[in-house]
């Protein structure tokens, strides 16, 4: 069995015992169980995971009282709460419990933001350090195994998911990525959610697989739904807040001439994508190779991304003329255009240098990344 050694791990390991609550968040499946469980493993002794989903380790949570947690925690240096996003007020109560032992290391995950989960009103600020743990990185998969561009093809069809690359063969891998999109994509969502017509929701993430890659607007959405702008843009929040989904603007410093309010949807794992469109059929056969391509090496860049205290924001660039560049990274003053191709192609990027002469510019295809 494939084990994998996440890029975060080290930046955990180091800022443990450090003063601050360590919360690891990122979609179901993405590993941070086993996550969380390897970086105890140094404090057997004195250190404890609890899985919050049990009804044992929920009675335990109990608002403004802390000390109903010591008999999980007296004794330990280090917990873990594992799908901590399940208790009713868990930002609350994590915060009060580290104001008031602080010597224990808390390490909570969850499956989506707190914030969903609780509707917390008072932040953690100052107490807690977040991480996002996303579907395996290629460079994460390539820490483990050699990759071929089949490999690549592999992981565009099937996506990224610990569980699925693991898997040994393709019809596995397409058994585990299914049972993913369609049992847990939305668990959170519904279970905190008051989403008054399912239908409409699961709708909306379908239509916005098929537009991967495309410029997406709210009023068209709002119309091929049935429902108003604000319930489009209420599910568009809750699918971000899940990690299923990423809204990427559009980048300008002249909205007369750049498209300012336009943006693109962007799947955190391109298997989940293939899925809600009906499949997950070989590469080399599909009409939307080149969304899926640009989609994923978007997906890559936020995973980077994840690694830094101040990542670099993903952008796209149109001009109302039409003229484009796939992904745009803006990081301080810095600007990189990147071309994602699906194979060789002529490509210029001389309008945008007219515009903004000191960007990088690339183009990257599939073979780019073995």
């Amino acid at each position: 069995m494939l084990i994998f050694k996440r890029n975060i791990e080290e930046k955990i390991e180091r800022l443990l015992f450090q003063g601050s609550m360590v919360i690891i968040l990122g979609p179901r499946q993405s590993g941070k169980t086993t996550l969380s469980k390897k970086l105890i493993t140094d404090h057997s002794d004195s250190a404890s995971y609890y899985d919050c989903q049990l009804e044992e380790v929920r009675r335990h949570f109990v608002m403004g009282k802390p000390d109903s947690l010591l008999p999980l925690t007296q004794g330990k240096k280090i917990v873990v709460f594992d799908e901590a996003q399940t208790i009713h007020n868990i930002g609350t109560i994590l915060k009060v419990f580290h104001d008031t032992y602080p010597k224990v290391q808390i390490i909570a995950t969850g499956s989506s933001s707190f914030d969903l989960a609780n509707k917390i009103v008072e932040p953690m600020t100052g107490r807690a350090i977040e991480f996002q743990l996303l579907p395996l990185s290629l460079d994460e998969i390539k820490s483990v195994k050699k990759l071929s561009l089949s490999d690549i093809y592999d992981l565009l069809q099937y996506g990224a998911y610990p569980g699925v690359v693991a898997a040994p063969t393709k019809e596995l891998k397409e058994v585990v990525i299914k049972n993913i999109a369609t049992n847990y994509l939305y668990k959170d969502v519904f279970t905190f959610e008051a989403i008054r017509n399912p239908k409409v929701f699961e709708e909306l993430v379908k239509l916005l697989a098929y537009q991967i890659g495309q410029l997406v607007s709210v009023n068209e959405l709002a119309t091929q739904l049935g429902v108003s702008r604000s319930v489009v843009q209420k599910y568009l929040r809750l699918l971000e807040q899940s990690y299923i989904i990423k809204i990427i603007h559009s980048f300008s410093n002249n909205p007369r001439v750049e498209l300012k309010k336009a943006f693109k949807i962007v799947f955190l794992d391109v298997g989940v994508r293939n899925v809600l469109v009906g499949g997950t059929e070989p590469m080399e056969a599909r009409a939307d190779k080149g969304f899926i391509w640009e989609n994923f090496f978007v997906g890559e860049r936020l995973k980077l991304g994840t690694l830094e205290t101040f990542p670099p924001e993903i952008l796209f660039w149109r001009t109302r003329q039409g003229a484009e560049i796939d992904v745009i990274e803006k990081n301080g003053t810095s600007v990189t255009a990147y071309e994602c191709k699906w194979s060789k192609a002529d490509v210029t990027f001389k309008e945008f240098l007219n515009k903004y002469p000191l960007a990088k510019t690339s183009v990257v295809r599939p073979l780019d990344f073995l």
